[in-house]
Formats: structure tokens, sequence, C-alpha cells
């Protein structure tokens, strides 16, 4: 009797025929991983005489002098009107910001909150093509979904290549529990890695039950056969939107964030010339602030949910194109997912799809849209989070007990999804995004998602440049990004779109063994000094030099503001300094992320990030009480629980607030006796 046929008692005939195709179990094939090469500058080192040279970074623009270069466009001449100005500072229009910048343009990008405040901050934290999208391309025959997957598994790549310290390749799970479905996901990731070619990474495989337990060991044991892994990538996406917004401004545009457009200029012939706008941080410190004009050739709308309210500035009567859906998730302790695997669950209860991936230490689990009204700060609701933990605990060990006292924090994102203006038939949405001119010269920028930014941006520009004869050039006395007169930042800006060569602030100096740099020369702890290499960069030199000596042995540097996360004091100085910091939520939530890693550990450090900032910034009593409100009001759209809302600053000070009552508080055994052990 042949193998073949002995084979045959042992494997189920659909497996064994995957097995005889040769590509059903996982093949090591060495490839070259996108963002592990080593430094484009290295780092610095002592000298013979055993001096030490931090790298010497180019200074951006404070907020006060880009405020003044936003006034100077509406008294100035033709010379100071802007070639652009875009509305909205998310990930689309922070993009359109650095694609302009670097083909020669003179831009202006303004924000009416902060940079990532509204959708871009709230994703499932993915950079990926959809394999979800695939099967229905598939299954529809709809090449317009095969166009989304293959766009965006092209712009993953560039993700790696330009912000290696903020994404990396992160292989997804697929758990399987009937034999069937081998062969069926198995083809699915095959194609999957098919189309992404040479943007690919390593190539999809299968795990036997026992290594795919062995991987996944929270993962149920029972009717599982096995599982397919196949790689996406994954991203810190508010740290990478202020990372577009910041490179953007040392490439020399003008970017201001909390500046509000309040109305749209139009000249004689009704076509659109600028926009008045208004800066709320005076509002904050109760001082009153004028509204100025913005003179710009072209206005782009990139406001995401909010499109409808900028389009409706232009024309009042003009029907919504955006249907904003929302899509909850929720995070819990990292023990719930390995640290370097994350799953997807693509047959829940309802026919949603489900993540559970590992993110910044712990896991969050999230959802696909549901349809939803727009609001600032929405709430997640309870709902939503109780069928999130249903299906969590559907795949878990049943072993493992799932409670509503593990979500750390929660939120609800919007996502845009846009109707065509155009299209006879009005109902059916856009699948990807959507670029509209309209009559008075508004460029509306809608739709998308985090992967296909660039791309989006690339398309706006290019329209942008076509509609109103913008001139594009080469971008002479580029800045010096990286820090280094041996590395050309501005080589290949020629005038044409180069944003996918353009690496982001942070990219040049960062290597995988960073940190260790870091910690010999400034005794910070190797988890900070890794968290800071990860979020900034090269730039965490500058981060690890802002921290206060500690006195004592060691850490030297590095006053953790919370001692269940990584983050540092020398992060809130850097964000004020380098950032546009200016609220304690821009760095809880947008600059740090602890507010979406733990509402109430944002609550207990709020104190001391107020402090900081009130240093900084020279707030007094007043503005620092705002500042505690409006935050613990934000935190609630965090998930903090009800009765932590009326926390005073002294109580939190003093360590006198009540968690007797929480969730948590009653999950650990605290106050029973001891365990008493047969002898």
């Amino acid at each position: 009797m042949s193998r073949l046929l002995r084979a045959r008692r042992f494997l189920p005939p659909l497996a064994l025929a995957g097995v005889a195709g040769g590509g059903l179990y996982y093949v090591y094939r060495p490839r070259n991983i996108p963002g592990y090469d080593g430094p484009a500058v290295p780092p610095p080192i002592f000298g013979a005489d055993g001096t030490f040279k931090l790298p010497r970074f180019p200074r951006v623009k404070s907020r006060a002098e880009q405020i003044l270069d936003l006034q100077k466009s509406s008294a100035g001449g033709k010379d100071d009107e802007y070639d652009i100005l875009v509305i909205g500072a998310g990930a689309t229009g922070a993009g359109v910001a650095l694609d302009a910048a670097t083909r020669g343009l003179r831009v202006a990008v303004v924000e009416r909150d902060d940079f990532s405040s509204g959708t871009s901050s709230k994703s499932t934290k993915l950079v990926h093509g959809g394999v979800r999208y695939l099967e229905k391309a598939v299954w529809n025959l709809d090449y317009s979904q095969y166009e989304l997957v293959k766009e965006a598994l092209k712009e993953r790549k560039y993700f790696l290549q330009t912000a290696p310290h903020l994404s990396m390749w992160l292989p997804i799970m697929l758990p399987l529990d009937s034999w069937w479905k081998v062969p069926y996901y198995w083809a699915g990731t095959k194609f999957y890695d098919f189309l992404a070619g040479s943007e690919g990474i390593e190539s999809s495989y299968f795990l036997t039950k026992s290594k795919a337990i062995d991987a996944f060991p929270m993962l149920k044991p029972t009717d599982l056969v096995g599982a397919l892994v196949y790689y996406d990538g994954a991203h810190n996406d508010s740290r990478m939107n202020v990372s577009i917004g910041m490179t953007a401004a040392l490439y020399g545009a003008t970017v201001v964030n909390h500046m509000e457009v309040t109305a749209l200029q139009k000249d004689a012939n009704g076509k659109l010339c600028g926009a008045t706008v208004k800066d709320r941080i005076p509002e904050r410190d109760g001082k009153k602030a004028e509204d100025f004009n913005i003179k710009a050739k072209c206005i782009i709308n990139c406001t995401g949910p909010f499109t409808d309210g900028v389009r409706k500035l232009d024309d009042p009567n003009c029907k919504d194109i955006v249907a904003p859906a929302s899509g909850v998730h929720i995070i819990l302790p990292g023990y719930y997912s390995p640290g370097k695997m994350g799953l997807i669950d693509p047959s829940t209860s309802d026919g949603r799809v489900i993540f559970f991936l590992p993110w910044q230490g712990n896991t969050i689990a999230g959802t696909t849209d549901e349809p939803a009204s727009i609001s600032n700060n929405p709430l997640p609701d309870e709902k939503s989070i109780q069928w999130i933990l249903n299906e969590v605990s559907h795949y878990l060990s049943p072993d493992i007990n799932v409670r509503r006292g593990d979500v750390l924090a929660a939120w609800s994102g919007l996502r845009p999804l846009v109707k065509d203006p155009k299209a006879k038939n009005t109902e059916s949405l856009v699948r990807n995004h959507l670029i509209d001119i309209s009559d008075s010269g508004l460029v509306t920028c809608a739709g998308g998602k985090w992967t296909t930014y660039r791309q989006m941006a690339e398309e706006c520009v290019d329209a942008a440049v076509e509609e109103f004869g913008l001139k594009t050039q080469p971008v002479v006395n580029a800045p010096r990004v990286s820090g280094s007169e041996a590395i050309n930042d501005g080589a290949s800006l020629d005038g044409s779109c180069q944003t996918h060569q353009v690496r982001l602030i942070g990219a040049h100096g960062f290597s995988r063994t960073l940190f260790i740099h870091i910690i010999q020369h400034f005794g910070i702890e190797t988890e900070v000094a890794k968290h800071l290499t990860e979020s900034y960069g090269d730039r965490a030199w500058t981060v690890a030099a802002l921290c206060k000596p500690t006195d004592k042995r060691f850490p030297a540097r590095g006053e953790r503001i919370s001692q269940l996360y990584p983050f540092v004091d020398g992060e809130i100085r850097y964000a004020v300094r380098h950032e546009y910091a200016q609220t304690a939520v821009d760095v809880l939530a947008r600059r740090t992320r602890l507010a979406f890693l733990n509402a109430q550990a944002a609550l207990e450090v709020l104190p001391k990030v107020i402090d900081i900032m009130a240093e900084e910034l020279k707030w007094d009593k007043k503005r620092q009480e705002t500042e505690w409100t409006d935050t613990v009001s934000f935190l609630e759209s965090m998930g903090l629980p009800p009765s932590m809302l009326s926390v005073t600053r002294r109580q939190v000070e003093q360590g006198k607030i009540d968690f007797t009552t929480s969730l948590e508080y009653k999950m650990y055994s605290r106050h029973d006796k001891p365990i008493e052990f047969e002898s």
C-alpha cells in the first residue's frame, strides 16, 4: 500500500487534497520584511573623547507662528494666497496637506478639534486589504470590490516603508470548526497572498488543531479542526495621523488644529476664494477670539462624518451624501490574546465580522459597521459591548470567564460611508471613496478607509491641480527631516506625487534595536524605551531628553504617569512643544493612547497631565478646572463608568476614589479568608 493510500485513512479527503497540492501547510520562505531594515540614519555614538551628540532635528514652527501665517493670507497679496486650503486634519486631510506640500504647492490645513479627533483615532487599528471584501468580490463577481482590495494591498506596504515605527505586520488567525472550510478559506487566503504579490510578506499557512492552540492558547478546543493564518498590518492610528500632519508642517504646510471654519467666502462669480476661521483655544482661557479670513485658490473638504456640514456652508440646499456607520470597539486586558497574533471571526451570530487583536499591550475587540447618527463623541452603547463580549466568549476556551468588568475602555467610531451626488441611483453607497467638485469649486474627498488614505490624498490633489490649474514644482531646499546632512530627504520631490516614498517624521533613524541606544544613554526602563521608539521613532531621543531625571539608581529618567503603562512625563512636554497639543484630551487620547487603553487609568493620571501642561502653556486655575471638566466628560465616551463621572480632582489626588462599587473591584478576591489546603 502506498504512503498516499495509507494517509487517506488518517486525513479527511479535502485536507489531503490540500496537502497533496503542496500549499496547505506552512512552508518557511525568507522574505525581506519592509520596516525591518536598518536605519537610514545610524544612531549617534560616543566619540573618542567621551562626548555624545544627540541628533539635531529641524524645528517645526510653533502653533502661534502657523496662525500668523494663516492671517498673512488675508492681509497680504497674491503671493500670500494659498493654493489649497484643506478643512479637516484627520487621516485624509493631513494626507492631502502632505501630498500638496511635497509637490511644491502652498497649502494650509485647519481642524476644528484635533488631529484624528474623529474617525481616524477610533479605527480597528488594522492596515489591511480586506479579506471579507475579497470574499464578496468573488461571490458577487464585484469588480469594484476587487479593485478596492488590490489598491489597499498596495497601500498596506507603503505604511511600513514610510512609518516603520508606527506600523507592523500582524499574523491573523481564522479558526476553523469544520473540515470543509479548510480548502475554502485556504483558497481565499492564498488568493489574498497572490493579489498582494510583491507587496505581501509571509505566505498564509495552515495550523493543525494542536498548533493553533499552541499559538493561541485561549482558543476553544471544542469542534476546532485547525486554523488558517494570514498576514495583514496594524498601526497606531492617531500617532500616525499626528506624524503625517507634523511631517506636512516640516515640508512647509501651515497646519493648525483647534481652528474652526465658520463660513466659506465666494467671489463676484460665485466661486469659492477662501474661508472664515476662528481659533477655539482663546475661548478656553476666557478670552474672545476674532474671526479672520484665509484666501485660497482651492478649498478641499476632508471632514469625514461632518462632510455634509461643510458642504452646506457652500450650498445650503445640497443633499446629504454621508451615511455614517458606527463601530463599537472594546479594550480587554492583554492576557486575552497572544502578544503577536490576532484573530478574526467571520461567522458571528448575526453575520457581522469581529476582530480580536493585540494592541499596545492590551487586546482590542471590535465589530463591523451599523447605521448611526452624527455626534462629536458618540457613546458606546451597552448592547454592543455585551454583544462583543458574548461573541468573544464563543471562541475562547470555556474555562476563561469573559467578564464585563474586564472592559478597560470602550468607544464608538463613525465611518463616513458616502453616496455619489451625481449618481442616478442616489441610494447606493460608494464602497471606497468619493471625490466631488461642486459648481462653486468646493472639492469634497470622503469615504475610504485608513489603509487607502494616501491614495485618496493623491487622487484628490490630482483633481485639484487639474480643476484649478495649480502649478506644482520641485521642492528646493527641502528640510532635513532625518536630522542628518547625509540623508537628502527631498531628493525625489520633483513636483509629482511622491508620498509613497516620503518617510514620516521619526522614520529615518528608527530600527528595531533603537530602544537599546535610548536605554544605554538615558537610563530609561526597557518597556518605556521600546514604547518611545515605537511611538516616536528617532524622535524618541528628543522625548527622552524631555523626561526629568528621577534621582533614583534606575531608571535615571522617565517618570511614568501611570504605573500600569509605559507613558512618561517627557511625552507630555513633547506633545505640547512639538505636536501642537492644546488640551488634556489631546495628550491622553491622541498623543499618548491612555484614554483608549484604560479609561480609569486616564482619570487617575489627569491631575499630573494638567499640571505639566499648565506649566508648559501657562494655564491659570480656571483653565485647569475647564480641562478637568472637559476631559472627564470625554472619558465618558471612552467607557468611564458613570460612578466616576462626578469624581473631583481632589479625590483623585488624595486617593479617595470609591472603587468598591465598581465591577472591576468586585472581580478580584480582596477580603476573603486565606485558602486552606489539605495536608
